[in-house]
């Protein structure tokens, strides 16, 4: 395709990013932190951090880390929501020279037990809101040491202790648990790991470009999530990639360093996590909302100061559309509004440009991707339908089952190749190798037809996967979770439109139990699936639609056979 992509680039973005201009992802950070030191990093529940404070944290946190004498490569695990501790745990732990995977707070313990188990993590930082899920598994992982977060950690002394014990004793948002100290387990609270931290001498990891930086999981084929490999490079690529992208957008703030992001998506998401760090390298700050659940509370912090990046998924955006305070917001600074993580709706971004005046951006990337990938220009004025142009130093080419690229106007499966694309999965080479084509390409699994101006538009999905609220969910785990609920005899899931959603899942179930109901079903899936990948819809049936060879053809259970 010849790069036909380049020449409809917006004016001013470079065609390649360098992420060797860094020799590791510490080292960015580290400059950021140093260059921007009195200028706020993030404001949550309007308790303001500076980046100099986030350094001091991160610093003694890492020393505290550093002084369990953990091997090079120890993954430390970090379930936390969007507050403070979550990026100075995350900057501790990479410049420390460790690894860091994400885990969802939502997750059950089913869930956290084999994300732990297979990322080998000997370290977790947790909020103490969710260690009751850890308490439930923790003797059948590798986890020695448990640092234990309170909410209020690091919101001021008066109105952290205040919030903590608000959370704890009259919002009871801390439910009983008890973590425990055998074979030389450790438990520490967050405050107290940071003030012994102080008291000893960080030393810089020795972390280069190929080292691990993330284990990000992702759904996975077989009925259990696995770990993509994101390094340094992948990582620094990213940032420098929407950098490069996002800047022309931002000219009327005048000094980036004034932007403010809103960090509503989870930062244990590839996409906010990988905005976040773009937040970071420019010394811009972030307003933190540790529950966009709460559209109301969300739509009072939008009203109290200018805001320039908003990215989100389609639900949330539809979501603050519908509350009735949202139209008295200003968003006259609002630069762009980046829609990503799952299909952006035309009704959707039509009603949000009527109301805001910014045009909803869409763009897509994966996990695997550090979720840059295609981007519409962020200078666009109207919602194009598409999911835009590669990336600066980014390739895509449409290709066939036998990895032939296809020219320009057919369809095939998009397929993507970077400096920001994961080396592979974590521990599953037959994984890897079925992931990428002979000539380094990596499957996504969508397909799309990309035009002669190098915009591409997906028009199927290739794998069974459901995209639940910009979350990934694969039917083979759902089967193999619900199959052991009593009555069940066999199952099958699919996703099916939702407008919400994107998509909903909805399960056909075969019982040998007649008593069996829908709630009791529903009930199982409540106590071993997180709330996205529970069904909203739950069918009985005679008989499930098979091939030849006993497969179940969930195309026809979609399409309503």
């Amino acid at each position: 395709m010849d790069n036909v992509w380049l020449n409809s680039y917006p004016d001013g973005v470079p065609h390649e990013v360098r992420p060797e201009q860094y020799p590791s992802l510490g080292a960015l950070l580290d400059e950021s932190f140093r260059k921007h030191a009195d200028r706020p990093f993030c404001v949550c529940m309007e308790h303001w951090t500076r980046y100099g404070e986030l350094h001091h944290h991160a610093d003694a946190l890492g020393a505290w880390l550093q002084a369990l004498s953990l091997p090079a490569d120890a993954r430390v695990a970090i379930m936390l929501p969007n507050i403070p501790q979550f990026t100075v745990t995350m900057a501790a732990v990479l410049r420390s020279g460790y690894t860091c995977v994400n885990v969802n707070p939502l997750y059950t313990a089913r869930e956290l037990k084999h994300q732990l188990t297979d990322s080998g993590a000997t370290v977790m930082v947790v909020l103490e809101n969710f260690a009751h899920t850890l308490a439930e598994v923790i003797d059948d992982t590798p986890i020695q040491h448990v640092v234990l977060a309170s909410m209020g950690d690091l919101l001021g002394f008066w109105y952290g202790r205040w919030l903590t014990f608000a959370v704890r004793h009259l919002a009871k948002l801390v439910p009983a648990f008890k973590l425990p100290l055998s074979n030389g387990r450790t438990v520490t609270p967050f405050k107290q790991a940071l003030a012994q931290g102080s008291s000893l001498r960080f030393k810089p990891g020795n972390s280069t470009l190929d080292s691990i930086a993330f284990l990000q999981y992702t759904g996975g084929t077989t009925g259990l999530s696995k770990g993509a490999v994101l390094t340094h490079r992948n990582i620094v690529a990213a940032i420098l990639q929407a950098e490069a992208w996002f800047t022309p957008a931002l000219g009327k703030v005048g000094d980036i360093r004034e932007a403010n992001n809103i960090a509503a998506l989870p930062l244990y998401h590839i996409f906010a996590l990988t905005l976040s760090l773009l937040s970071i390298r420019w010394g811009a700050h972030m307003t933190l909302i540790p529950n966009p659940r709460d559209i109301g509370q969300f739509v009072e912090v939008l009203k109290k100061r200018p805001f320039h990046l908003l990215p989100a998924v389609n639900t949330l955006f539809n979501a603050l559309l519908q509350h009735p305070q949202f139209k008295t917001v200003d968003f006259s600074h609002l630069c762009v509004s980046q829609a990503g993580g799952m299909a952006a709706s035309k009704g959707t971004a039509q009603h949000w440009l009527e109301v805001t005046g910014s045009p909803m951006i869409e763009g897509w990337g994966m996990s695997e991707t550090c979720a840059i990938g295609t981007n519409n220009p962020v200078t666009s004025k109207a919602f194009t339908g598409s999911i835009g142009l590669p990336l600066p130093g980014i390739q895509i080419a449409i290709k066939d089952e036998a990895g032939t690229s296809l020219p320009i106007g057919a369809s095939g499966e998009i397929c993507i190749k970077g400096p920001n694309v994961m080396t592979g999965y974590y521990q599953q080479p037959s994984e890897t190798a079925n992931a990428f084509t002979p000539d380094g390409f990596m499957r996504t699994g969508d397909i799309g037809i990309m035009d002669a101006r190098g915009f591409t538009t997906i028009v199927d999905r290739k794998k069974d996967m459901i995209l639940v609220s910009g979350f990934n969910v694969f039917p083979n785990e759902l089967e193999n979770v619900i199959s052991l609920c009593p009555g069940v005899v066999e199952c099958a899931a699919v996703g099916v439109p939702d407008e919400k959603q994107g998509e909903a899942i909805k399960v056909f179930v075969i019982k040998d139990d007649p008593t069996l109901t829908e709630e009791e079903v529903a009930r199982f899936c409540t106590e071993n699936l997180t709330g996205y990948k529970r069904p909203k819809y739950i069918e009985f049936r005679d008989e499930l639609p098979k091939s030849n060879v006993g497969k179940i053809l969930r195309r026809e259970l979609r399409s309503g056979k």
